[in-house]
Parts: structure tokens; sequence; C-alpha cells
């Protein structure tokens, strides 16, 4: 259930925190106030797309904090998704937009938007003003129906999309060697010389860099020679100003003052080891000063591989394990090459058994299709006629087409429909009107809402295009679905607002010199007020109120 949100820096908000109910929570409030500013702070919340424009003037980013307590299912989705929750069951959500960013959080800890919108569908099903409008596209009829069977139509489709994945890889396959002879001997020859390249120069894993650092050292012997030659003569002790030589000059020196005081002693040790240490450095200096000894004909050989390694590496990679994968997967395009037909035979086989079990699944899933689509058609044909639809007819039809496969399955689904008495039921998406498309939908979502365990449900002006009677029986269903779920709803009609267990009124005012959009829960006598208002009646006539406490009675019956 959500608890609570939190509003600051967003459109006209300037700071706001709403605490909502359980039940019925209606809000209502003039056209322009600011209404789908707060369900639009939800949507931006659980992960919507989010810019700079959406950060009220002045300010240098706009906060939104979600604040939900989870039943136990919503737990375990929360932590199959290795998110956080805090204690009793708490998840605080929250996102902070900034001028090219936006910082996600859950209980603290850093989320990014496409985590928010993987766990958004598990926390509320949101009902947009337009939501309506998917019922005019067939595309989208295959996807209620099978989220009305549920996890198992779920879990077929997984195993067709990876399915499909390896059938058309082994279709490409067979496409890229659907070769003449000609050509297929035209290509082997290319290969075998590739091949024939690639094994002659025996390369060995890394060869490159070693290579390349021994010519390095030979291009720069040398400079090397001269320099170490220098450091050697420096630190030895044959040159008469050398280091060494001075060294060893001084310990004598020094020795001779040996006995005559005792902190001479470890002056004389310390000198002692420099003269050492000294020693040996010249000693590994002469022995580097060997090793860099000039071989023209080594460094002929050096450069020869080198060139042989680069021109691989040209051809066929940017480093030798490049170029030795390479001559791996030529080697075994050659053999196949060689083998055509066997190959082909068996490439062809494999195709035809993955499609064998693709058509398998297929056929599941549609059986599945078949045995949901009876009994959908008569819940939504009961939720439509609580909806005021008088007489309608709807089925629901499954028709598979086998050589149309996808990962979706082979099925076409067509949602069929007559409200009118006498007319045969043709394609929902050809003759509803926008006020029976909204009270279809609402029909689904009623559908919907008793299988799952979305506690919940938000609707954005669920109202569109009806008044009347069938207004007060949409009032009813959300009402009757009210007593087992939270229930968001932004209404402009009386019937709907007088199911309320909680009624916020949104309006916009003046403050500061500014503009700004303020949410408050109304008093009972407030709630009142505002149903009259919504009634239509320019004044607060003692008539009017007492249409509105009759019709607020009348909601509580209802519920009852």
């Amino acid at each position: 259930m959500l608890e609570s949100l939190h509003v600051k820096n967003l459109a006209l908000i300037d700071e706001q925190e709403v605490t909502f109910g359980k039940g019925m929570n209606i809000l209502t409030g003039e056209t322009g106030a600011g209404k789908s500013v707060i369900i639009g702070s939800i949507n931006l919340a659980l992960g919507a797309k989010a810019d700079k424009d959406y950060i009220r003037t002045g300010a240098d980013y706009a906060l939104i904090e979600l604040i939900f307590s989870l039943n136990e299912q919503q737990c375990r989705q929360v932590r199959e998704m290795e998110l956080p929750l805090e204690e009793g069951n708490m998840l605080i959500l929250q996102r902070k937009i900034m001028a090219g960013k936006s910082i996600c959080r859950i209980c603290g800890e850093s989320v990014t938007a496409s985590q928010l919108k993987k766990l958004a569908p598990c926390l509320l099903d949101l009902y947009g003003q337009h939501e309506h409008q998917s019922l005019l596209k067939p595309s989208s009829y295959r996807k209620m129906l099978d989220a009305y069977v549920g996890e198992e139509a779920e879990s077929i489709r997984r195993k067709l999309k990876d399915m499909i994945g390896a059938y058309k890889s082994m279709e490409e396959e067979l496409k890229k060697h659907n070769l003449d002879e000609k050509e297929r001997e035209s290509k082997a020859r290319l290969l075998e010389f590739e091949v024939q390249e690639i094994e002659a120069a025996a390369l060995t894993p890394s060869e490159d860099e070693q290579v390349e650092k021994k010519y390095r050292k030979m291009v720069n012997s040398k400079k090397m020679k001269e320099v170490i030659g220098l450091v050697y003569g420096l630190t030895g002790y044959e040159e008469e100003n050398s280091v060494g030589a001075a060294t060893g000059y001084a310990l004598r020196e020094l020795k001779t003052l040996k006995g005559v005081d005792d902190e001479i002693e470890p002056l004389i040790a310390q000198l002692t080891d420099i003269d050492n240490l000294l020693n040996d450095f010249n000693r590994s200096m002469a022995d580097y000063q060997d090793s860099l000894e000039f071989d023209g004909e080594e460094f002929t050989a050096l450069e020869d591989r080198l060139n042989v390694i680069n021109h691989l590496k040209s051809k066929y990679g940017n480093s030798v394990e490049a170029v030795l994968s390479a001559v791996e997967e030529k080697s075994k395009e050659l053999e196949r090459l060689n083998h055509f037909e066997e190959y082909t035979n068996q490439l062809k086989n494999k195709v035809e058994c993955c499609k064998k079990e693709i058509l398998s699944l297929c056929k599941e899933l549609s059986g599945l299709r078949q045995k949901a689509a009876d009994p959908l058609s008569m819940q939504l044909k009961e939720a439509m006629s609580d909806l005021n639809f008088v007489d309608v007819k709807f089925n629901i039809s499954v028709t598979a087409a086998e050589d149309n496969f996808t990962q979706d399955g082979y099925d076409q689904v067509e949602f069929l429909i007559s409200t009118n008495p006498g007319e045969a039921v043709r394609p929902l998406w050809q003759i509803a009107s926008g006020g029976e498309l909204s009270r279809i939908m609402l029909a689904f979502k009623t559908v919907f809402a008793d299988r799952d365990e979305t506690d919940t449900l938000i609707f954005d002006e669920i109202d569109t295009g009806i008044s009347g009677k069938t207004a007060w029986k949409v009032a009813e269903k959300l009402g009757r679905l009210s007593c087992n779920h939270q229930i968001i709803c932004i209404t402009h009609l009386a019937q709907i607002a007088s199911m309320a267990d909680c009624h916020f009124l949104i309006e916009k005012g003046i403050s500061n010199e500014r503009t700004v959009t303020g949410i408050r829960e109304l008093s009972e006598t407030d709630s009142l007020n505002e149903l009259a208002r919504l009634l239509g009646s320019g004044e607060m006539t003692k008539a009017v109120l007492e249409n509105a406490k009759e019709m607020r009675e009348n909601a509580r019956t209802v519920k009852r």
C-alpha cells in the first residue's frame, strides 16, 4: 500500500506531503489545478523519463519520495530483485531530478531508473487517461490474455524467445553456406592459403610483445651501451675520479683512525657497507654491459620475424592471440567446406528439430490461451454488465497461424464485442467509442485486480466520456474494488467522488507572488461541499447539499 507521497520543487508544487489511507482515496479539483502533476510525480518516482523542465523555476532540483508498506508477496519480489527493505516491510523510494541527471534510491541505496521500472509493477498498477487506447491495438490483446493465463504463459514465452534466437542463428548460418560449387571452391582455396600462411609462421601466444621488446632493446643498444659504460666508469675503481676509487680511498684513510676513538668504529662499518654495495652494483653493471653486445645477424632475424608477425596481425587481428583465434575459425570453416553436404545436412536437421520444438511450445501456449479465453470472456462480460453495458456480448477469438510464429507464439488474438441487442459481435477496435473503451478497460482492471497481489491501483480520470447512470455504475465498481484494494483516483464526477474513504482537494493558489499547487485532505463537511461543487451547482444551496449527502449515503450503502 502507498502510505505517503512527498514532493518538492516539482512543476507548480513548492513542497507537499500527502498521507494516503486504505480503501478509496479520491483526488478532485478545478481543471488546471495540477491533479495530473500529483499522479505524474508518482510515475516519475517509479522511473518515468524525467528532464530539467520538471524542476520548479528557480530551484536546483526536484524531489519525489514514496513510502510503501508491502505484503508478503511484494516483499518476496523485492528480495528476488536484491533490493533493500526497511523494518516492518516498509520500502522508501526516492528520486532526485537535477539538470542532466537524476539520482534514484531505495531505502537509501542507489539504484538505476531501469531497476525502478522493473519494481514499479510490483508496487502498484497505474491506469492513465489514455491507457484505454491500447484496446484499439489488436497487438495488445495477446498480452492481456497471457497476463490472465499467468506464469505458465510467461514461462513458455521465455523458452520461445531463447529457442527462436537459436533458430534464427542456424538459419543465418544456412544462408551463409548457400553457395554454388564454384563459390565453395574459390572460398576453400582462399581459406586454405590463409590457414597455411598463419600456420607456417608457427606463432606462440604473446610472441609479438616479446619480440617487440627485444627488438626495441637491440635498436637502442648503442645508446644504452654508451650510458651503461659511462655509469660503470663513474661508479667503478679504475678511473681516478670515480666514486668507487674515492670511496676506497676514504675507507683506507678512515681505518687509520681505528682504535683512536670508539665512535669511529660504526662510521667505518657504514662506509664499508657502502663500499661493498658499490662494488656489487659495479659488477652488475659490468654483467649488463656484456649482455648488450650487438649481433647483426640476430638483429636481422629479429626484424624479419617482427615483420612477419605485424603482417599477420594487419590481416587477421591486432594481436597474436587474435591471429591464432582466426586460424582456428578458418580451419573449422575450411573443414565445413570440405565436407559441405554432410555439414549442411546436419544443420538442416538441427533447424528442423528446433522448428518442431518451437511449434510444440507454440501449441502448448495456444492451448493455454484457448483454455483461458472462455472464462476471461465470461468474467469480462460480467464486469461490463456491472458497468452499465445492458446487453453486451463479448468473446475472445484465438486463431493459430503456424507459419507465422514469433517469440509470442503463433496465435492471433481478437476481442469481439457487441453492445447493442441484435447486433453481431465485431472486432472491438472497430466499433467501441471512447466512453465504452474506458469502461471496458476498467472491466479488465477489476478482473485482473482479483487475480494479483498488487494492493494499490491508481486511476487517472477513469470517468472520461461517461455520465449519468453509467457514471454511478463505474462508481459502484470502484467502490467495491476499494474494499480489497487501495484505490487512488482522480475524478471530475461526484458519483465517483462520493465513494471516498479519504478525499483530497487539489487547488492552485498564490504564495510569495508565485503560483503554487497544493493538496489537502478534506473533512466530512468540506468533502460534501466539494461533492456539491462537482454536481455543478453554482450556489451552495440546502437542496444541493442534501443531494450530496444522499449520494454519499448511497455510496456507503454500496460499499457495505
